[in-house]
């Protein structure tokens, strides 16, 4: 058994909440801007005092409507303003969010609106408004839905609270804010869910206050008050999306939201961020579409020289000597050439990125860090409140996930299991007693994820104890490993990899359609229709060297012999992704059982 921990940074709050955070910010930060939000396509800030005051009229509004201490209140919108506005609304009603995903099916909005015992719900558009509607007779205690986005009437929930508030006193507001204190329940998440019903998971003010708080300060460089500012484009009804809505209040640097990822480039042009928090999927979006948009320009091969300088730059910074000087002087060319436009696709201002999810790959960590735009990789989950690990922009150490969250602490068992402790935790799961049981021993956390720690205290994590596939021959396989490498070449959009209890290891391929008809026509097969490219022996060629580069990282017995590719995508709405993106291995394994049977016929 080995364990790691670092002294706290930041010293919780023995009482209070969540509601401090912007009444501070509106005492000694009147003026700076907090929030910037979008008003006829153009970017308007929003100070620290203004925003208390539209966060104080929805919280009274929701008084008004009856909303008391305790209570608790759904919201489900896409990332925008509005997501944190009534937040931290609700906090300062005394209530506690429930967050849903936009994308839930009505089954799924009654389980988490029922299971939670929600009072009220915020919703964003019309066809929300429907789903919640479609199940309503199922949710006695709902008394109450919001619409954000304006009616017919031209009111949206925003000017409806706001109107419905204005008989609330100051006292009466100022009452609720402080009903919460440092350990009551701030929002109840439900996870995923890659198996089974979701499960609710309890997180108090405490545990974001030493979350954010403990962030804050060891990334401190990059939460400067007036100057930085981050641009958030993931879920805010996911924790880390939550992480980091929090603490740019907690900083307070400027947030910004975009609804819509397809819009992202142009949003992050025009927002101009000093810092980004994504998923490796983003990042590998942003280095095929460049090394694509170079190829097709005639300049694969210069992306390539560049791409490979990069790389050797990044490796270089963590010798005594640093890079040699001929190295110094390639890296200058291709700054020149390559590396500031890929700066300027991510919006030109921003040094450093925060990512977590799934691992970005060493090779795009030292890609990233060599073109002047570093990435920090963290680990976490819902229960810990987002990240219980991560890199220290002083000291990263690429290919891990970093250190503990200061004043944590992380255990690996003796089995390889990830165990963690510490006030960011989560304090059980909502209506669960025996999953809380299960999941929490003498306040420990098993995360079921494996992992090792090195010297330092940094996290590597190797898979998932229930994803560990067991071959026919006895060797014990991490799925992860293979299917993050796999997945990391352009033409891939997801892998999933079988093979428990078979002969050997095989995978199921899913084809990125963004970058498919790309590749058809640098290969002369644009006329192919898109069965008859996924049949191409060509297509397959270059498939299986993604599958040697992923073989590439583990022995012969775990490697991947075979593989099939699939004539669809794993989405959300197909049932074989959960919202934050992780595949549902059950649902694949039954949906695709023929295609699995197929890898071992003969």
């Amino acid at each position: 058994m080995r364990e790691f921990s670092l002294p706290a940074l930041y010293e919780v709050p023995a009482d209070g909440n969540l509601t401090d955070l912007v009444r501070r910010n509106a005492a000694q930060h009147p003026d700076v801007a907090v929030v910037a939000r979008k008003r006829d396509g153009r970017w308007e800030d929003l100070t620290a005092a203004a925003f208390l005051a539209e966060v104080r009229a929805a919280a009274k509004g929701l008084i008004a409507a009856g909303v008391r201490p305790g209570d608790r209140v759904g919201l489900m919108s896409r990332t925008r303003y509005e997501w944190t506005l009534f937040d931290f609304a609700i906090w300062s009603a005394g209530g506690i969010t429930v967050p849903v995903y936009e994308t839930s099916s009505p089954e799924q909005i009654a389980w988490i609106l029922g299971d939670s015992g929600a009072v009220g719900c915020l919703v964003e558009t019309a066809a929300h408004r429907e789903a919640v509607d479609s199940v309503r007779d199922r949710l006695p205690e709902l008394a109450h839905v919001w619409r954000i986005e304006p009616g017919a009437d031209g009111a949206g929930a925003v000017a409806e609270l706001s109107a419905a508030g204005a008989e609330i006193t100051e006292a009466a507001l100022d009452e609720a804010s402080s009903s919460a204190t440092a350990d009551s329940p701030a929002t109840i998440v439900y996870t995923s869910g890659t198996t089974g019903r979701p499960k609710g998971c309890v997180l108090t003010h405490r545990s974001f206050f030493a979350e954010c708080g403990n962030v804050v300060e060891r990334l401190a460089p990059l939460f400067r008050t007036g100057e930085s500012s981050v641009l958030l484009f993931l879920p805010v009804a996911h924790v880390l999306g939550r992480l980091v809505q929090v603490a740019a209040v907690m900083a307070p640097v400027k947030l910004g939201h975009v609804a819509d990822v397809r819009t992202l480039t142009d949003e992050l042009a025009s927002f101009r961020p000093t810092m980004v928090l994504g998923v490796p999927r983003v990042f590998e979006k942003v280095y095929n579409s460049a090394r694509a948009q170079a190829q097709a320009g005639g300049k694969g091969r210069i992306f390539d020289r560049a791409v490979a300088t990069a790389v050797a730059y990044s490796r270089a910074m963590e010798n005594e000597g640093g890079p040699g000087w001929g190295l110094r002087l390639r890296h200058a060319l291709f700054d020149r050439l390559v590396f500031r436009k890929l700066r300027a696709v991510l919006g030109g201002r921003a040094t450093h990125a925060i990512s977590g999810g799934a691992p970005l790959g060493e090779r795009l960590g030292h890609f990233y860090r060599g073109i002047g735009f570093t990435v920090l990789e963290g680990y976490g989950l819902t229960e810990s409140c987002a990240a219980t690990a991560f890199n220290p922009a002083d000291r990263q150490k690429i290919g891990t996930v970093g250190q503990p969250l200061p004043g944590s602490v992380i255990r690996i068992a003796d089995d390889g299991e990830v165990m963690l402790h510490g006030e960011h935790l989560f304090t059980g799961y909502w209506n669960n007693p025996q999953a809380t049981e299960d999941a929490l021993a003498q306040g420990w956390f098993h995360t079921g994820d494996l992992g090792t720690l090195d010297a330092d205290g940094y996290l590597t994590i190797t898979g998932r104890k229930k994803e560990i596939l067991v071959t026919a021959g006895g060797k014990n396989v991490a799925p992860a490993v293979l299917e993050d490498r796999i997945r990391g070449h352009a033409l891939v959009a997801e892998c999933m990899v079988v093979g428990d209890g078979r002969p050997f290891v095989g995978a199921l391929l899913t084809v990125d359609e963004e970058f498919l008809p790309r590749w058809a026509e640098e290969h002369g097969k644009a006329g192919l229709s898109h069965g008859e490219l996924l049949a191409d022996e060509e297509l397959h060629a270059e498939l299986q060297r993604a599958v040697d580069q992923g073989n590439a990282a583990v022995s012969r017995a775990e490697s991947v012999r075979r593989f099939r590719v699939l004539h669809t995508q794993f989405t959300e709405d197909s049932g074989h992704l959960t919202p934050s993106l992780k595949l549902k291995r059950n649902v694949v394994a039954k949906d695709f059982a023929e295609e699995i049977e197929g890898l071992y016929a003969g």
